[in-house]
């Protein structure tokens, strides 16, 4: 059976060997990326956030609910949706209505 210092020591030459490996192979691996890349006409965009195209989906940004209720000691506000803020949660509601 090895000792404690011995399998530290198999450890570390086993990850300075994974390292070596590990650069030997990054340069073939970025060219591959690289041609397949071409060959299909894959661009950094569609790598970064999907595929874009015809059969993109397209994005818009959200709009902004206005709030509708208002806390009157701190000015917090709450649109209504999701989950109620502690300082509204089990309350009536109708007392914390913003006034338009």
């Amino acid at each position: 059976m090895s000792s404690y210092k011995e399998l530290l020591a198999q450890r570390e030459n086993l990850e300075r060997q994974i390292e070596e490996a590990k650069s030997r192979e990054y340069a073939e691996v970025l060219n591959e990326i690289k041609q397949k890349m071409a060959d299909y006409g894959i661009t950094l965009q569609e790598l970064a956030g999907g595929r874009s195209g015809k059969s993109a989906k397209t994005t818009r940004a959200r709009a902004g609910v206005a709030p509708k209720y208002r806390d009157p000691e701190s000015g917090s506000t709450w649109s209504g949706r999701g989950k109620p803020p502690k300082w509204i949660a089990g309350q009536e509601r109708d007392n914390f209505l913003i006034q338009k």
